[in-house]
């Protein structure tokens, strides 16, 4: 005799069963879809319609406020251009950080901007002058710290 199943919950999409609530690993993973999506310079509402979703949906998965399936997050990864893995860099049992940092927020603005830059010669540009910047600001660096050590060995 095969015995039959039936479904008494409707199937949700989100990949949690029911009073299931989204945790850290949930809202890192969506933190890092966030920050990918800016790094590629799409808007959310970009990112649904590439995964197939509402625009409500991309942001409860970028909040963490819905769990993601496997299934969701492999597709999400091919359309972002990373390995699933990628969305899980940098989260650990013992650091929950919800808040992205004003330096990492700055980050990623520079980043959406520069990818909102149609012109190859202005983005040219803007990269030699950050690498500038850079180079100026290790000099500097480099300059105090041999004048601590000089002023160590007196």
């Amino acid at each position: 005799m095969v015995q039959t199943t039936t479904q008494t919950e409707p199937r949700r999409g989100d990949g949690a069963k029911p009073g299931q609530r989204a945790n850290a690993a949930d809202r890192h993973v969506g933190s890092r879809i966030r920050e990918r999506r800016v790094m590629m310079g799409l808007s959310q509402q970009q990112l649904a319609r590439m995964i197939g979703v509402t625009y409500q949906q991309a942001h409860k998965y970028e909040r963490g406020l819905n769990r993601i399936s496997a299934g969701r997050l492999f597709e999400i990864a091919q359309v972002l251009g990373v390995g699933v893995s990628w969305f899980f860099e940098g989260l650990s049992a013992e650091s929950e950080q919800n808040e992205v940092s004003p330096r990492q927020r700055m980050c990623l603005e520079l980043a959406r901007n520069f990818a909102m830059i149609d012109n190859e010669k202005h983005q040219e540009a803007l990269s030699q002058m950050a690498r500038a910047l850079a180079a100026q600001s290790q000099a500097a660096q480099a300059s105090l710290a041999s004048e601590s050590d000089a002023g160590d060995a007196h």
